[in-house]
C-alpha cells in the first residue's frame, strides 16, 4: 500500500475527522483512507442502486402489484389499571 503524508491540514479539518473517525470506530488514517477512496471512486453520473433496479425491471415491461387494504392499528393497552391494584 502506498503512503500519503499531508501536512498543514487546518485544525477544524483535523478536529472534525478525528470526530468521524471515533464515531464510525477508525483511526484517524483509516477514516482518511475511506474519505479519500469515496471522493475518488464516487462517479457523479452514476445512477443510486433503487435507481438502476428499477431500470432494469422497467425495461421488462414491468408489473402492478394489487393494493392491498389496510387496517386500523390496535388500540394501546391501558396500564393505567395495573397501577391501581
Amino acid at each position: 500500500m502506498t503512503c500519503l503524508t499531508l501536512h498543514h491540514v487546518d485544525e477544524p479539518v483535523m478536529a472534525h475527522l478525528k470526530n468521524l473517525a471515533e464515531a464510525n470506530s477508525r483511526s484517524i488514517e483509516e477514516e482518511a483512507s475511506e474519505l479519500l477512496r469515496m471522493a475518488v471512486l464516487f462517479r457523479p453520473g452514476q445512477k443510486g442502486l433503487g435507481t438502476r433496479i428499477s431500470q432494469r425491471f422497467s425495461e421488462a415491461g414491468g408489473f402492478d402489484l394489487p393494493e392491498i387494504p389496510r387496517s386500523l392499528p390496535r388500540p394501546a393497552p391501558d396500564f393505567s389499571r395495573n397501577e391501581q391494584q
